[in-house]
């Protein structure tokens, strides 16, 4: 392994986000991301001994929900202070640093919320090369009402005095706005100063080296035993199948099981992609009628979940034991999987969700996981996939559910149902690539309806299916807007379907935004 790629170990250059229950805690890990610095997101109660054990370039007090001065409000360990390690507190990360330092936090006698002006008094350091009047996005009821002796105060707005403060012995700073939102525009300036200039970062996160230390990291592991790579045609598991097929080329099976609720053509791309371009040993496995008549007379969502990864288990299973000194299992499991899930002992103590990726598969399967991509966001995944020679179009795949079509068949799932939506979601998609809209929304997708609507197509009635469609905008999945497509662009498609996929004769779109309507309809 090259010099470069040892330099790039996270314990090299880390910074630690204590989440103190933030909603932009993964935003603001994104953002170091950004900067080729690599970061962890880990609880607020981090013990000192274990902070000093990782050894991290810097830490990042995210904002929280909670007012300081409330008995029960989140804390960190005040000796954390103690180390020498530059912190940075952003709103309640600010206060709290301030709290915990002699300062007093109280009330705002205005709450900000949204855009304000800010005035920069020291335009050096954490605020070099940021212009003196800037705007910044506000998300606070309390704040640093005075600061002691030990405290600069950096920038203002009209309504609070301490907007940014720097601590006069110890690295630590506070910022009462958010930098980590696009709404500030300055916010990737500061978060650099603060990661270059006072951590002494120098953006050795690169996706290149990633690759070169990962490859080297599996093949020390896996010696000369087998990988069995589930594979299901989405960029996570793609991504990762390409990463150990460089890595260990023929010692990984990947497994990819056809259970007919895939979208047109699907398995014929996965075939292409990892058969005829990676010649990796890819295992199809036709699960067709299996899947199909497991969920005969199923309208439940939640039994259609079910059942489906109950059958997916055991034609998983019976395809693992045809492959030989298999010891491994790998997994797509992401950054926010981990976090999410409680995956990491110094992580979020909330198990928020069980993601499908962590623990998804029994533990008597008897493998050992291998997941290369547990430290990626989805965005640095896309950088990857593109840096292992994928094609965009695995690379730049919207989102499809576990479920696949049966949870877009609203009702019970049937043969003629998922040909409908299958035929119907391909024209909707090959519109929007056409259009230039593809790239444009997050999630774009057909539903097939329960219900019948009358229509009229040449001189008689009919009475026929109903397609939704649905297209949405987000950057994060946990909120979405419907994607305002062209008028043009709609009729274009609903004339397609309608005339097109037999058995329709109505096309109607969804405008719900989330929340309060989910993005799946099912």
């Amino acid at each position: 392994m090259t010099s470069a790629a040892s330099a790039l170990a996270p314990e090299s250059e880390r910074i630690l986000i204590f989440d103190f229950g933030s909603q932009y805690g993964q935003l603001i890990a994104r953002r170091v991301r950004e900067q080729n610095v690599f970061c962890q997101v880990v609880r607020h109660d981090l013990p000192a001994q274990r902070v000093a054990e990782l050894r991290p370039r810097g830490l990042i007090f995210s904002g929280g929900p909670a007012s300081v001065y409330q008995p029960g409000a989140p804390r960190c360990d005040p000796a954390v202070f103690d180390l020498g390690v530059p912190i940075l507190g952003i709103c309640y990360g600010m206060q709290l640093a301030c709290h915990v330092l002699g300062s007093e936090v109280r009330p705002a006698p205005s709450r900000e919320f949204g855009r304000a002006h800010c005035h920069v008094e020291e335009a050096a350091g954490l605020f070099a090369g940021v212009p003196h009047d800037t705007e910044v996005w506000m998300s606070h009821g309390d704040q640093v009402q005075s600061i002691n002796g030990e405290f600069v105060p950096l920038a203002s707005t009209p309504t609070c005095p301490a907007a940014a403060v720097r601590h006069r012995s110890r690295p630590v700073y506070g910022l009462q706005f958010h930098p980590e939102v696009s709404h500030t525009p300055e916010g990737k300036r500061i978060l650099h100063n603060f990661l270059y200039d006072i951590c002494g970062c120098q953006g050795l996160w690169k996706i290149e080296s990633f690759i070169e230390r990962t490859v080297a990291s599996v093949r020390q592991r896996v010696g000369d035993r087998r990988v069995i790579c589930g594979l299901s045609g989405g960029v996570d598991s793609s991504v990762t199948a390409a990463l150990l097929v460089k890595a260990i080329g023929q010692q990984v099976a990947c497994i990819f099981v056809d259970n007919g609720l895939l979208r047109k053509a699907e398995s014929d791309a996965v075939r292409r992609t990892f058969r005829d371009n990676f010649h990796a040993d890819l295992h199809v496995v036709d699960a067709r009628d299996r899947f199909l008549k497991a969920l005969a007379g199923i309208s439940d969502p939640q039994e259609k979940r079910r059942v489906i990864g109950h059958v997916f288990i055991d034609v998983f299973k019976d395809e693992a034991r045809n492959i030989d000194n298999a010891h491994f299992l790998a997994q797509g499991t992401l950054y926010p999987d981990v976090i999410e899930s409680g995956g990491s002992p110094d992580g979020p103590a909330a198990n928020i969700k069980m993601h499908h990726n962590v623990g998804g598969l029994p533990k008597e399967l008897g493998f050992e996981l291998i997941e290369p991509l547990k430290d990626l966001f989805k965005d640095e995944v896309r950088e990857l996939g593109l840096a292992l020679g994928l094609p965009e179009t695995t690379v730049w795949r919207h989102p499809f559910p576990g479920p696949g079509l049966a949870v877009r068949c609203l009702g019970p799932v049937t043969a003629e149902g998922l040909e409908i939506v299958r035929n119907a979601d391909a024209i909707l998609l090959e519109e929007l690539k056409q259009s230039g809209w593809y790239r444009k929304t997050a999630q774009a997708f057909a539903v097939l309806l329960p219900v019948q609507s009358v229509g009229v197509m040449g001189d008689g009635r009919t009475y026929e299916r109903v397609i939704a469609v649905r297209a949405v905008q987000t950057d994060d999945f946990m909120t979405a807007d419907w994607a305002h497509l062209p008028y043009e662009l709609l009729a274009k498609i609903s004339t397609r379907i309608i005339n097109q996929v037999q058995g329709v004769n109505r096309v109607v779109y969804d405008i719900s935004s989330k929340p309060p309507a989910t993005i799946e309809w099912e």
